[in-house]
């Protein structure tokens, strides 16, 4: 059995929760108050993981406690075509953790604009907004790039795997961060491909996909 530990508005915990329903498994949430209760520094939730932080993920008695790691394992335990985390493929593999460690890297710098900005949480907002921007450059070229050489998610691989789902999250709710995605339009049109994969789930702050568009030039699709 399945058991996340979840806070609703948490970009981390929402991939878990994504994933989840990408992978069709059936699950428990056990809601934790994150703000203002702070329910994951009291003494019962420092028992499942004294790092006291969300995501949570107990599967069969095993506590897992890092949103990356968790999708890994989850990819691994649960994902019979092999797709998600490709573990025959040490090149796809090798790009998957590097933008698993992008991703946090998301986390240090959209997160924590949107903390300061929701939660009043004490971050450097000019910071965190022009960290995230650096990142989302680098984000939108790669992806630029890609869509010219045919491919459509962020590794090498001709589907999503692991690395889209951890990305993902932060990368569509930076504008509660006021991080605006409005220059870079590659990053738009992957957030608009990670909305149609099957299994889909919505968060505060993410919706659905839009009508298809047209395809672009050289097999893009929407704005420039």
């Amino acid at each position: 059995m399945i058991t996340l530990y979840d806070y609703e508005l948490s970009g981390n915990c929402y991939k878990l929760r994504l994933f989840l329903a990408i992978l069709g498994l059936a699950h428990d949430i056990v809601p934790i108050d994150f703000y203002p209760g702070r329910e994951h520094k009291s003494e019962a939730f420092l028992r499942l993981n004294p790092r006291g932080q969300l995501p949570v993920l107990v599967d069969d008695g095993e506590v897992l406690t890092d949103s990356q790691a968790i999708l890994v394992h989850l990819a691994g335990k649960y994902d019979a075509s092999g797709r998600w985390y490709p573990s025959t493929d040490p090149a796809v593999l090798s790009e998957i953790e590097d933008w698993h460690g992008f991703a946090e890297q998301l986390t240090g710098t959209v997160s924590a604009a949107r903390l300061h900005i929701a939660m009043g949480y004490p971050f450097d907002l000019d910071k965190a907004q022009a960290g995230a921007h650096r990142l989302f450059r680098r984000l939108d070229e790669h992806l630029w790039f890609g869509e010219r050489a045919g491919r459509e998610w962020l590794c090498g691989a001709a589907e999503p795997t692991t690395a889209d789902i951890a990305c993902f999250p932060y990368v569509a709710l930076s504008e509660e961060g006021g991080v605006s995605r409005q220059d870079y339009p590659a990053i738009r049109r992957w957030v608009d491909r990670v909305k149609r994969i099957g299994g889909f789930v919505t968060m505060s702050g993410i919706f659905p996909a839009g009508p298809a568009v047209q395809a672009g030039p050289r097999g893009t699709t929407g704005s420039p």
